[in-house]
């Protein structure tokens, strides 16, 4: 199941999308997210589904990678669907005694699965085209209006590419702990509820150890680079605007004016 999360890798490749500016990227990718919650038809979700297809085909990352990250979050789908499906007032379309369904339920269940499965995907694609450098860089650069008002922008887009550069790594140092555990006897899949949790136990303490003894040797590390923040900090690598990079924001721009044109047609 661990290694089945896809979040914070990069997968390297020769694309368009792996090629184009790490702004573009994520703009793309925060439009396109906020767009699943403003589309609200089949036609809505029918564009959606094109341009996610059409990014993703243009990354050349195998699908099978993609969809492997969905298992982590398998049990999240369902009780959203489930809690929506059931938890939903209106027409009743079946009741089994004071568990109904209803048709309202069924829209809305199904609205949230392929949101949150798109939304999973669409994020995917710019983590997974982008190396954690490049990611920082852009989200840097988005960031830097609200230097005027003084915000660390350099140190939060930092520890926001920290974060997803780690984990993975704890993600495997998890995998690790649990094969040392089960070597030794663990058990981690029988018993109840609270003895799954209690089992679990063995397994955080020294994860929590280790992640903070990578934060030491990474603090250690910065320092000894004399790291002291953005200020007067340079690239080697500058970020510029290419041709594909308005290309992106042109097929953005198309893939918007759809989908709000979507809510006003009748399907």
């Amino acid at each position: 199941m661990l290694k089945d999360i896809t979040l914070g890798q990069y997968y390297p490749a020769e694309s368009v999308i792996h090629r184009l500016d790490p702004r573009v990227k994520l703009v793309v990718t925060l439009a396109y997210i906020v767009s699943l919650f403003f589309a609200d038809s089949v036609l809505g979700y029918l564009i959606a589904a094109a341009f996610l297809v059409l990014w993703t085909g243009l990354s050349r990352v195998p699908l099978k990678f993609m969809l492997r990250g969905m298992k982590a979050i398998f049990f999240l789908l369902i009780m959203t669907v489930v809690f929506n499906l059931f938890l939903t007032p209106g027409e009743p379309v079946f009741v089994l005694w004071k568990i109904q369904i209803t048709r309202e339920g069924i829209r809305i269940a199904s609205m949230m699965a392929v949101r949150l499965v798109f939304l999973i995907i669409g994020s995917s694609v710019m983590t997974l085209t982008t190396t954690p450098n490049s990611l920082t860089d852009g989200m840097e650069a988005l960031m830097k209006p609200l230097r005027r008002v003084r915000f660390p922008v350099h140190e939060v887009a930092m520890m926001m590419s920290i974060a997803l550069r780690f984990i993975p790594v704890l993600m495997e140092e998890t995998d690790k702990i649990m094969k040392a555990q089960m070597a030794r006897g663990a058990d981690f899949e029988s018993g109840s509820v609270i003895t799954r949790v209690k089992s679990l136990v063995p397994i955080l303490v020294p994860l929590f150890v280790s992640a903070f003894r990578r934060a030491n040797d990474l603090a250690l590390a910065m320092e000894a680079r004399c790291y002291h923040g953005g200020e007067g900090r340079t690239r080697m690598y500058p970020l510029k605007y290419h041709r594909w990079d308005a290309v992106a924001y042109g097929m953005l721009a198309v893939y918007l004016v759809l989908i709000v044109g979507s809510r006003w047609l009748p399907v």
